[in-house]
């Protein structure tokens, strides 16, 4: 059996480096339409539950992402100016460098001798001869984009808009900033990835995009209110711009994950709003349920990707429905953040997926839900007995 990969990110290198070992006897060929060195966007995000998946995976490998990792135990949300600091169970979270994680991934792919083109776009998929192609491309996947119908595509953007950006500054740990500036509802979502930069992910509601006239306004206008917006926060250091394109976020649901045999993973079956930071943890785990179901039936391509879908889909499911909740919550920042009262606003925030409530908290976060109690913040029909 051969497999092209169209995509040469995380999910498209890890999805190769599994196949290589579990099933060697499989052909695997990757086609990246950048440069091996190119990358846009700046830290990725890599929490602590999926480290242990990618670790069951593959454990050289997650053992050399974590050593270029920044890990951080709290995170501080702000709203209404007052800083709310949240303890994280276990390690806490992790970013690395984006271009870090590509070079680690690349290197393996390289050591197993698995074949990645660089600087191939790959425009007609005709010409590729594997009995699956794999569309690991994103959200602008141009494997979903040959056969819209057959994979049952929909696609709608939000409201809200954003853009993503560095700090030459490394935040002490990971914040969520609400704020109201201006007459405007913004949101800063940060986080340290290395001793030297942090992302910072900029983002405001569609009337605060309208009544600032942030449409006729060129990037660097939009940028700079930003930096006044959050200028406690940045302490005198500017966003730095790589591609950081305004944008509103994508939705993109497939009803079909394989169509003939073509497969997707990741962004390019669902995309993952950035709120949750698992989108590339995401992907990389579709990587894993892929590699294992053709590592299960290398004969038999269609028996592999119907395997797929039942290895993954439940818990996919999960993971963007949780998505979905948190994008939904934001698109109505404006009225949460004028609602409540910071504490109140911590306990709407910490379950606003759905997949979290004051049970869990109490478990995983006892002294923030000891400082909500106090506060009064959790909901009467939630409280602890």
């Amino acid at each position: 059996m051969k497999i092209d990969i169209v995509g040469g990110g995380p999910a498209g290198l890890f999805l190769a480096i599994l196949l290589a070992r579990q099933a060697p006897d499989v052909s695997v060929e990757v086609f990246e339409q950048n440069e091996a060195d190119a990358t846009f966007g700046f830290g990725v995000v890599l929490a602590d539950t999926g480290l242990s998946r990618l670790n069951d995976a593959a454990p050289d490998v997650c053992a050399d992402l974590v050593k270029a990792m920044k890990f951080s135990t709290q995170q501080t949300i702000i709203s209404r100016e007052t800083p709310i600091v949240i303890q994280r169970p276990g390690q806490g979270g992790g970013a690395i460098p984006r271009l870090k994680l590509l070079s680690v991934l690349q290197d393996h792919a390289a050591r197993l001798r698995i074949p990645v083109t660089y600087s191939s776009r790959v425009t007609d998929l005709t010409s590729l001869q594997g009995d699956v192609v794999v569309g690991a491309d994103g959200v602008n996947s141009r494997v979903r984009c040959s056969d819209e119908n057959g994979f049952g595509t929909t696609r709608y953007d939000l409201t809200n808009h954003f853009a993503w950006f560095g700090v030459e500054k490394p935040f002490s740990c990971p914040a969520l900033v609400f704020r109201k500036f201006e007459g405007g509802y913004f949101v800063a979502h940060y986080y340290p990835y290395s001793d030297h930069m942090s992302t910072f992910v900029a983002e405001c509601d569609h009337k605060t995009w309208r009544d600032l006239g942030f449409e006729n306004a060129t990037a660097d206008e939009r940028r700079a209110v930003f930096e006044r917006a959050f200028a406690p926060e940045l302490d005198g250091f500017g966003l730095v711009s790589n591609n950081s394109v305004w944008r509103q976020f994508p939705v993109i649901r497939n009803a079909n994950w394989y169509s003939g045999n073509r497969v997707l993973v990741g962004d390019a079956l669902a995309s993952a709003h950035f709120s949750i930071g698992s989108g590339t943890r995401i992907a990389m785990e579709d990587s894993i349920a892929l590699a294992q179901a053709i590592a299960a039936n290398t004969n038999d391509a269609s028996l592999a990707l119907a395997n797929y879908v039942d290895l993954r889909r439940e818990s996919k499911d999960r993971l963007i429905g949780a998505s979905e909740a948190s994008y939904q919550w934001y698109e109505s920042i404006r009225d949460w953040m004028g609602q409540y009262t910071p504490h109140e606003f911590i306990y709407q925030f910490m379950t606003r997926t759905g997949r979290v409530d004051a049970a869990r908290l109490r478990e995983q976060y006892p002294a923030l839900v000891a400082e909500l109690e106090v506060a009064g913040a959790i909901p009467a029909n939630e409280a602890h007995p």
